[in-house]
C-alpha cells in the first residue's frame, strides 16, 4: 500500500517517519504502509539535454514502416475456436500491412539487404543507408524490369563504395541471391540515374582484413600500406583490381621475411588469380627497390 503524503498516525495522531520503504509512527510504532514504487527515472542518458522516448523499439530505416508495426504473437494456451480465431486475425493483419505492391516489394528488398548485411558482417548504418538508397531508386521508378535481389545487392555494394568500405563485387555476389548480370545492371542504373559518388577504391582499404586472414603482423601491414602509398602517388597501378593490388603488396613485403606466404594463399584471400598476383608483384617489387 502506498502512503505517499501521510504525515500523521491515524491511531494516535503522532508524527510519521519514513523508514526505508515503510512509514512508521514514532509514538506507537504502527506501520501505516509501505511504498515499493521506485519514483526515479527508469532510463539513463549519457547525452546532455536529451529526453528518452518510451515508445518501444527504436525507429529504423531498414523497415518499410520504420519499425512501428505490430505483430499478433502465438500462444500455446489457445485451443479450439480461439486458436482458429487468432489465426484468421493474424492472416488479416498480415494482409493489411501493405497498402500497395510497391510497399510489398520494399519489404522483400529490405529483408534481403538485412540478410546480406549480416552475412557480410557490415555495420547497421551501412544497412540503413542501403535501404534508403533502394527507397530512392524505387521512387525514381528504376526497379521496373529488374530483379529485387539484384537491386538489393547493388544498393549494398554502392553503399560500400560510397562509404569506402572494402567489399569486393565477388564477396557481394557470393552472399547475394542475384546473378552477376543482375547486380551489374542494377548498379549501372543507380550510377546513371542517381549520380553516386563512387570513385576508385583505395587498395589500402583492404589491407587490415587481408592481413588478418593471412595471419600477418601489423609490421607487414604497415610496410605494405607505405608501398601502396608510393604506388598510388606514382600512378603505376591505375586501372588495376584494387583487391589484387592490395594482396600482392602483402605478398611482396612478406616475401623477404619469416612470415612468407604463397601466391595461392594470397590469391585465395584476395579473390583473384595467381596470374594477377604475379603481374602486380613485378611492378610493386620495382617500386619497393626504388624507395
Amino acid at each position: 500500500m502506498a502512503t505517499t503524503g501521510v504525515t500523521t498516525c491515524p491511531e494516535c495522531e503522532s508524527r510519521v517517519r519514513e523508514d526505508g520503504i515503510e512509514h512508521v509512527c514514532e509514538q506507537c510504532g504502527l506501520v501505516i504502509g509501505e511504498d515499493r514504487i521506485d519514483r526515479g527515472p527508469e532510463w539513463r542518458s549519457f547525452r546532455d539535454n536529451s529526453e528518452a522516448v518510451r515508445t518501444g523499439a527504436p525507429l529504423t530505416r531498414s523497415r518499410h514502416d520504420r519499425g512501428l508495426s505490430t505483430e499478433i504473437g502465438y500462444s500455446l494456451r489457445l485451443t479450439g475456436r480461439k486458436r482458429r480465431r487468432f489465426a484468421r486475425l493474424r492472416r488479416e493483419h498480415s494482409r493489411s500491412k501493405f497498402s500497395s505492391k510497391a510497399q510489398r516489394n520494399q519489404v522483400y528488398a529490405f529483408t534481403e539487404i538485412r540478410r546480406l548485411t549480416g552475412a557480410l558482417g557490415l555495420p547497421k548504418d551501412i544497412r540503413d543507408r542501403a535501404c534508403v538508397l533502394f527507397e530512392s531508386a524505387q521512387s525514381a521508378r528504376m526497379i521496373r524490369g529488374r530483379t529485387l535481389e539484384g537491386f538489393a545487392a547493388a544498393c549494398l555494394y554502392a553503399t560500400c563504395r560510397t562509404t569506402e568500405i572494402s567489399r569486393t563485387l565477388d564477396e557481394i555476389l557470393n552472399a547475394a541471391r542475384a546473378t552477376e548480370d543482375e547486380l551489374k545492371a542494377a548498379y549501372t542504373a543507380l550510377n546513371r540515374e542517381l549520380g553516386l559518388q563512387t570513385g576508385p577504391i583505395d587498395p589500402r582499404e583492404y589491407l587490415p582484413r587481408y592481413a588478418t586472414e593471412l595471419d600477418l603482423s601489423t609490421t607487414i601491414e604497415s610496410r605494405a600500406s607505405a608501398l601502396l602509398a608510393t604506388a598510388v602517388e606514382s600512378g603505376e597501378l591505375c586501372g588495376r583490381n584494387p583487391s589484387g593490388v592490395a594482396v600482392a603488396s602483402l605478398y611482396v613485403v612478406a616475401r623477404g621475411t619469416h612470415e612468407r606466404i604463397t601466391q595461392d594463399q594470397a590469391a585465395a584471400v584476395g579473390g583473384v588469380s595467381t596470374v594477377t598476383i604475379r603481374a602486380n608483384y613485378y611492378d610493386l617489387q620495382e617500386l619497393q627497390h626504388q624507395s
